[in-house]
């Protein structure tokens, strides 16, 4: 062997240590010639001395224990053929679109590196990472078939908790609107037939997405019904014993809000209280009218008290109660719906017909 080709064998072995290993760039922009040009032999795709660069910076940013070690070194003429051997942990950054999962990825290449008056002018690449890839894609289908099945589940048990039959008030018009979005969250209502012919009315959120939030979502939703059903409490009186009841199982970093009122048929009288919900709006002579009352969140303290507040509704108001989807709803230029909009909806449309219809 020529020394010319022990030189140029030399130089990829600089390279490899310098930049692939040491992150040197300046020795990148020695060794490769400014047309320098990479081919991958498998697919035939081409990139640049600045494309290199920025491959190599990107393996380097994503793994804690990145190392290339040369196996095998061959030379022949002007090119320099070597086996080269690649493995770290991918833990630390985003890799060709895929997230840290602490999985060791051990990639080989066969590189043929062109010398030319001491610079790489010239390289093609053909590298093995079918077995990191096909475990990454397992992995992914894993994941993605888990996800789809804990969505599934947390649909059936949201849809099983909405009332199935909307109550007939004479001289009353309800009208419910629920519409899920791409992720399953807490969200419910309800409706709780009681004595003399009032109506308990709910709206409420459980924390959280997916089977967690719908699990919450569903133990609040029997709670309020059990103490709903079986007394004569006032609004604040039940929220106040439902938040004493989960607060003693309420899973960590979860909560519920809820907005709860009586509605008394015949006078128009509504009584309310709110666990820490968005606040309800009152459609009146033109205006939309927060309907207030303090109280915290159900399940994170125990022994609350929930302030009670009573309006009267007459003949053409409206109210809506509703959940922060709404508000937070954002249009395809990712602008938010928001609360003075939402206000505004309800002074100009709440007497003409349902706001679910808007």
């Amino acid at each position: 062997m020529s020394s010319a080709q022990e030189h140029n064998k030399a130089l990829v072995r600089r390279f490899t240590e310098e930049v692939y290993n040491r992150g040197n760039m300046d020795v990148a922009d020695e060794l490769l010639s400014p047309d320098f040009v990479s081919r991958d032999a498998l697919t035939g795709e081409e990139a640049s001395r600045d494309d290199l660069k920025r491959e190599i910076a990107e393996q380097a940013a994503a793994s804690s224990d990145l190392h290339f070690s040369i196996e095998e070194q061959i030379a022949e003429g002007d090119k320099v053929v070597t086996r080269l051997i690649g493995s770290g942990t991918h833990d630390l950054a985003e890799l060709e679109g895929l997230a840290p999962s602490g999985v060791r990825i051990t990639i080989e290449n066969i590189v043929i590196d062109r010398v030319v008056e001491g610079k790489i002018v010239e390289e093609r690449v053909v590298s093995d990472s079918s077995p990191w890839w096909q475990r990454r894609m397992e992995q992914e289908r894993i994941e993605r078939e888990r996800i789809e099945q804990e969505l599934r589940v947390a649909t059936r048990i949201q849809h099983a908790s909405l009332p199935k039959e909307v109550p007939e008030l004479e001289g009353w018009q309800i009208s419910p609107l629920y519409q899920p979005a791409r992720e399953v969250g807490g969200d419910f209502y309800d409706f709780h037939p009681l004595s003399e012919g009032r109506l308990g009315l709910v709206v409420g959120d459980a924390t959280g997405k997916g089977v967690p939030a719908a699990l919450v979502m569903a133990s609040a939703r029997s709670m309020l019904r059990a103490v709903a059903r079986t007394s004569e409490y006032s609004p604040g009186d039940v929220l106040g014993r439902v938040n004493d009841t989960l607060v003693t199982d309420m899973p960590p970093n979860m909560f519920v809000t809820c907005f709860y009122a009586i509605l008394e048929p015949k006078s128009g009288n509504l009584s309310y209280a709110n666990a820490g919900h968005d606040l309800p709006y009152l459609q009146r002579r033109g205006e939309a009218e927060e309907l207030r009352a303090r109280g915290m969140p159900l399940g994170l303290m125990p022994a609350m008290s929930y302030e009670e507040k009573e309006t009267l509704l007459q003949a053409g108001e409206a109210a809506l109660l509703y959940s922060d989807g709404l508000v937070e709803a954002h249009d395809p230029k990712g602008e938010m719906f928001g609360f003075p909009r939402l206000r505004e909806l309800v002074a100009q449309h709440g007497e003409e017909a349902a706001l679910g219809s808007r």
